[in-house]
């Protein structure tokens, strides 16, 4: 059993940064998700756009905001559950909650902050009908370990930053790389596209298109895909086959939690702390809903400041907590560091 102060579901930025907020209360945090990787859309699907409307940062690209709130939370030390789905909850007689996710993996806490971003995701699948007859058997939609394709023969499809960053890392990995895409242009960071094609005419990437994947064949695993390009159609001999079309946002689970449902968001009390229906319950960031309410990650680390300050006066009804700005109280981590502003000299006049 993993027991935390809160539990945060969902690894994004607005869950990111919630770490620190509870963190500068001294509440530990415990962050589920079910992406291998901390960052959800961030880190899964745009990793090298760019962000125009973060704070302080005229521009900045997903995956590296990711990186910044991971180091700005490290001093916190908090725990992750990835690759899991939060699935059943579980209120006890003390108050708390129990998490369990769809591996079994439970988790215990007070407080329970669903920072799920649009949901829990599941990939985009290829329209093909024997599809399911080769997953795990030659067919991933999420590359979680890189090392399953060394040496061997990959065919990625798709159009966006992530087949295009996947294509590029496994051109040094596997022994084969094919990337298929239904159009000539592509979606991705234009520094992408360039290394694709730099790639392509060293012979490190078969690049075919416009194309599209219109069938698998194997037998007790993949051993080709078929290929339709213009009025021309043929089989690749290929060992994986990665469909990287995207992932769609759906609550998952947590819809039958018993709370208050809108339009597939959560709603929340916006007039005091982002709670539920059900109290010790939080939902904050795109998830949740409420009037005026605005779909932006700044709004999120809004949300996710108000809900820790009622979060510790959920676990803590007996303490006052007095607001202490950091640049005079400082920060100081779990891990017995500590960030201060240097201290004037004070010098006297003789």
């Amino acid at each position: 059993m993993i027991k935390t102060d809160i539990l945060i579901i969902g690894a994004g930025p607005t869950g990111l940064f919630a770490v620190f907020e509870a963190g500068l209360l001294k509440l530990k945090c415990h962050l589920i998700d079910a992406l291998p990787q901390p960052g959800g859309q961030c880190a899964e699907i745009y990793p090298k756009k760019p962000i125009y409307d973060i704070p302080a940062y005229p521009e900045v690209l997903a995956g590296d905001l990711v990186n910044n709130l991971m180091k700005q939370i490290e001093a916190f030390e908090p725990g992750f559950t990835l690759g899991e789905r939060a699935e059943t909850i579980e209120k006890q007689d003390d108050g708390s909650f129990i998490v369990t996710t769809n591996k079994g993996t439970k988790h215990q806490a007070p407080v329970v902050a669903i920072a799920g971003g649009l949901g829990s995701f599941e990939p985009r699948k290829p329209q093909l009908g024997n599809i399911g007859d080769f997953e795990d058997k030659g067919v991933e939609y999420i590359i979680r370990d890189p090392e399953l394709y060394r040496d061997k023969k990959v065919a990625i499809a798709g159009g966006g930053d992530s087949a295009l960053d996947w294509a590029i890392f496994l051109a040094d990995v596997a022994k084969e790389v094919s990337l298929i895409h239904r159009r000539n242009e592509f979606r991705g960071a234009l520094d992408s596209v360039e290394k694709v094609e730099q790639l392509t005419k060293l012979g490190k990437i078969r690049l075919i298109t416009p194309a599209e994947v219109t069938g698998l064949k194997g037998k007790d695993s993949l051993e080709s895909i078929e290929i339709k390009k213009a009025d021309e159609t043929f089989d690749l001999q290929v060992d994986h086959f990665i469909p990287l079309f995207g992932l769609s946002p759906k609550l998952g689970p947590i819809a039958n939690w018993g709370l208050e449902i809108e339009k597939n968001a959560i709603k929340v009390n916006n007039a005091l702390d982002y709670q539920t229906n059900i109290p010790g319950i939080y939902a904050i960031g795109d998830v949740n809903t409420y009037p005026g309410k605005l779909k932006l990650i700044l709004c999120g680390f809004h949300e996710a400041t108000l809900m820790c300050q009622s979060a510790y006066q959920r676990i803590f009804p007996d303490k006052k907590y007095i607001l202490k700005y950091t640049t005079v109280s400082g920060v100081d981590g779990f891990d017995g560091s500590r960030k201060e502003a240097e201290k004037a000299v004070v010098k006297s006049i003789s």
